[in-house]
């Protein structure tokens, strides 16, 4: 996840998305980057049933506080961990609106990153280390989050150059919110 204004942008490998069974990819185009509603964007590592369990009660949180990202995802964490069953489920989430980009985890963790760049999964340390490098450059966030990616698929093995992509036009998304509260 890269952050940077006007945009905020989460990539996904669609090697970093193969769901194995053993040492044997059985799917390898599983889709790990989604929209929640019109103003989210997520991704996850881990579980492919869990995370979808987990978008599904974080979009419940998000039509229960709208316009309240933070809120939701505290909500979220704090079921998830205290919940006898959401504990049980292994996945880690980033998600982003225009005003926040957060990372996710079953012990109870909201991690806002300092520098706008968040990374998870198997090539996840990797792509971080190659955003963090370009995050000075002249790059949008949608070409850092392009070339960090590139960079750790030549690095990880879990990782390849088929990239799912979503951002969010951060000025775009403010200026929907202004008008809805002029009116």
């Amino acid at each position: 996840m890269i952050r940077r204004p006007p945009r905020s942008t989460l990539s996904s490998s669609s090697a970093a998305s193969d769901v194995y069974k053993r040492q044997v990819v059985m799917k390898p185009n599983a889709i790990k980057v989604r929209r929640l509603g019109k103003d989210v964007i997520a991704g996850f590592a881990g579980s492919t049933a869990d995370a979808i369990t987990l978008f599904e009660r974080l979009e419940g949180r998000i039509e229960a506080f709208p316009g309240q990202l933070l809120r939701a995802c505290v909500e979220l964490a704090k079921a998830w961990r205290t919940d006898k069953y959401l504990r049980k489920l292994d996945a880690l989430l980033i998600v982003s609106d225009a005003e926040v980009s957060l990372m996710i985890t079953g012990t109870g963790d909201v991690l806002e990153p300092a520098d706008g760049v968040v990374a998870i999964g198997s090539g996840g340390s990797y792509a971080l280390a190659a955003a963090r490098a370009l995050v000075d450059t002249e790059l949008t966030a949608e070409e850092i989050a392009r070339k960090s990616m590139g960079i750790a698929a030549d690095m990880c093995v879990y990782t390849n150059h088929n990239l799912v992509v979503e951002c969010i036009d951060m000025d775009q998304v403010d200026n929907e919110q202004n008008e809805q509260s002029k009116k």
